[in-house]
C-alpha cells in the first residue's frame, strides 16, 4: 500500500497512506517545488475538526491528512477495509523526511515551539543526518502575528532556500498555520504536533509496545497529567462513541465544513 486515497472519519478526510507513500509525496512536492499542507492527525485534532465546521473545512483542503494516532488507524480499518498495517506517526515522519532530504540535499526549515526546544532540535537532528541543512529555525510568537507579519514570515522562509517547512505550534494552531500560509510556500509544509520536543529529547515518548497498543496517550497523560486530563479523557470516549455510531450507519457524519471567516494568523 502507498496511498489509496481519503475516507470519511467522523467528517473529516484522512488519507489510507503509509510512510512509504507519504514519505514519496512530500518529496516529490519538494523537489517540483509545489505547494503541499500535510498534518500528522491524532484523535485530538481530528476531533476539533469534527465539532469545528470552519476547521473541518480547513482540514479538509489539505493535500495529505495522515493517520498519526493508532485509533484513527484503526477507523480506516474497521470503516473503510483499508488494511492499514501501521499508523504515519509525525515524529517518525519527521526523522524520514530528513533522511531523505539530507541524501538529496534538499533545506528544511522548522517553525515552532521555543528556542530551546529548536537548539537541542537542530544538534539532535545534524547529528543523525550529518547532510542534513537546516536553511532557517524560528521559534513561535506565541501570539497572533500580524498582516505585515505574516508576509514577512512567508518572504524569509521563500528566501532562505527551504524545499520543506516542518510546523511545530500544537494542534490546532499549526494546521490553521498551514492552511493559511499554503498557497505563499512553493513547498511540502508539515504540521508535525509534538515532534519538535520530542525529537529534541525534551518530552519523553511512550515506548514502542505502548505506541503500537494505542496507549500513547495514557503515557503522555501520565506525564502531563493537568495539561492532558480534559483532552484524553473526555475527548478518547467521545471520539470511540462516534466511529461506533458511524461503524453501524447510525449517524451520517458530512464532509462539507465553513469557510473561515476571516485569518487566525496564529504565530
Amino acid at each position: 500500500m502507498r496511498n489509496v486515497g481519503k475516507r470519511n472519519i467522523l467528517g473529516i478526510l484522512i488519507d489510507a497512506v503509509d510512510y512509504e507513500g507519504a514519505e514519496e509525496a512530500v518529496i516529490g512536492a519538494a523537489v517540483e517545488k509545489k505547494n503541499m499542507s500535510v498534518s500528522a492527525l491524532a484523535v485530538h485534532g481530528l476531533m476539533i475538526g469534527a465539532f469545528d465546521r470552519e476547521q473541518k473545512f480547513r482540514l479538509n483542503q489539505f493535500s495529505l491528512l495522515l493517520p498519526d494516532g493508532q485509533p484513527v488507524r484503526w477507523a480506516l480499518n474497521w470503516l473503510h477495509r483499508v488494511s492499514l498495517g501501521d499508523r504515519v506517526y509525525g515524529p517518525n515522519l519527521t526523522l524520514r523526511i530528513c533522511a531523505r532530504a539530507a541524501g538529496l540535499g534538499l533545506p528544511v526549515y522548522f517553525y515552532g515551539s521555543t528556542p530551546e526546544v529548536l537548539v537541542s532540535l537542530r544538534q539532535s537532528l545534524e547529528s543523525r543526518f550529518p547532510g542534513l541543512v537546516v536553511a532557517g529555525m524560528e521559534a513561535s510568537r506565541f501570539r497572533q502575528l500580524s498582516p505585515t507579519e505574516k508576509e514577512h514570515l512567508a518572504e524569509r522562509i521563500r528566501s532562505s532556500g527551504a524545499a520543506i517547512v516542518f510546523v511545530g505550534l500544537g494542534c490546532p494552531r499549526q494546521e490553521v498555520f498551514v492552511y493559511e500560509f499554503r498557497e505563499l510556500l512553493p513547498m511540502p509544509l508539515l504540521a508535525v504536533g509534538a515532534a519538535f520536543p520530542f525529537l529534541a529529547g525534551i518530552i519523553s515518548q511512550a515506548p514502542p509496545w505502548m505506541q503500537a497498543a494505542g496507549l500513547e496517550w495514557f503515557f503522555r497523560l501520565s506525564r502531563e497529567p493537568r495539561r492532558l486530563w480534559r483532552r484524553y479523557l473526555f475527548l478518547n470516549p467521545t471520539y470511540l462513541f462516534l466511529v461506533a455510531l458511524q461503524i453501524l450507519g447510525l449517524s451520517k457524519f458530512e464532509t462539507d465544513g465553513r469557510s473561515p471567516a476571516g485569518e487566525r494568523l496564529y504565530g
